[in-house]
């Protein structure tokens, strides 16, 4: 395999690449450092940008920091590299989730990158209604491969386990609605300014309507401020969940996570199915617990995803990659 060079304009698509990836909030909890020396990406957590009442334990930070790895390594293959991705290297330096070395040129492509390269920059969560068209069986069995590659399974639950999900998501919607530190630190990253002076957090405009008949509940914002509330919306009748899950519950599980919903989303985005993601449920124990689905044996639930069709939704901000990359000199 035959030695690369990774150049400034390189090293500024990857991190552009991976700052496009989802994250709890739109809190973008990461930071970048090249090891020159040996042509290593290092991907570590900011902690400054932690959620600690909604995620004490730090599982979303997980996550949101593996769907970032998984950015990079799609980059990285998109540029001609053949990326060696590492998660948690360093037991002594625990904020090192991951390392990503680019020192071999790719010998052969791998199948579907650059599909997946081109929808980093279109993919987005969105907040509103879907149409209610199925998406195909065939669009549902590549989700489920691409999940199956990083380690992990995305399930696809029937109408009645479906119902139990969303009854779940709605008692936690109630409990993050009513608890104050849960409250108050959700609408602290709700930005209502300039998004070049705030390039974290969820812009107002990227907020989403109720679900009229209360059957849908995502995540409201906007709770308790009446000004601020959209009106309540129709939603489709029977929404298509995915429930990501692990096998295990380690922090290197919550990274793979990260990394599966990353490649669910961007092979969702392929095929025009938008998404939303459903992570109040699993922000109290005991109902993340009682997500499990008891019929399929062992396993921890991640994260539950919305799929569907609708309207592209609006985007949310991104810091710079100059922002959240440290070089050596």
């Amino acid at each position: 395999m035959s030695t690369r060079a990774l150049d400034a304009a390189g090293l500024e698509k990857l991190v552009s690449a991976a700052v496009a990836a989802p994250s709890i909030h739109n809190s973008q909890p990461w930071r970048f450092h090249l090891q020159p020396a040996t042509s290593t990406l290092e991907v570590r957590a900011d902690r400054s940008r932690a959620v600690p009442a909604a995620d004490p334990q730090g599982r979303a930070l997980h996550i949101s920091v593996g769907a970032a790895v998984l950015n990079l390594r799609v980059a990285a293959r998109h540029l001609g590299w053949a990326p060696e991705v590492r998660l948690l290297p360093d037991p002594a330096d625990p904020d090192l989730f991951a390392t990503v070395r680019l020192d071999g040129a790719a010998t052969v492509p791998v199948p579907g990158t650059e599909r997946l390269f081109e929808a980093i920059w279109r993919r987005h969560s969105i907040r509103t209604p879907f149409t209610g068209e199925p998406v195909p069986q065939t669009v549902l069995d590549e989700l489920v491969a691409a999940a199956r590659t990083e380690h992990t399974a995305l399930q696809l639950p029937d109408h009645a386990e479906t119902a139990r999900l969303l009854h779940l998501t709605a008692e936690a919607e109630r409990r993050s609605t009513t608890d104050e530190a849960q409250r108050t630190e959700s609408r602290s990253w709700i930005r209502t300014g300039d998004a070049d002076a705030q390039p974290y957090g969820i812009p107002v405009t990227a907020l989403g309507p109720q679900d009229q008949a209360g059957h849908l509940p995502v995540r409201d914002f906007a709770a308790l401020r009446a000004a601020e509330h959209q009106a309540p919306a129709p939603f489709e009748h029977e929404p298509r969940i995915a429930v990501l899950t692990t096998e295990h519950d380690t922090p290197e599980d919550w990274l793979r996570a990260g990394l599966a919903l990353e490649h669910v989303l961007l092979a969702a985005t392929v095929h025009g199915v938008r998404a939303s993601l459903l992570h109040q449920a699993m922000e109290w124990p005991y109902l993340r617990w009682e997500a499990r689905d008891p019929h399929r044996g062992p396993g921890y639930v991640q994260i539950l995803i919305r799929l569907g069709y609708g309207p592209e939704g609006a985007p949310t901000p991104r810091l710079a990659a100059g922002d959240v990359l440290d070089r050596e000199e």
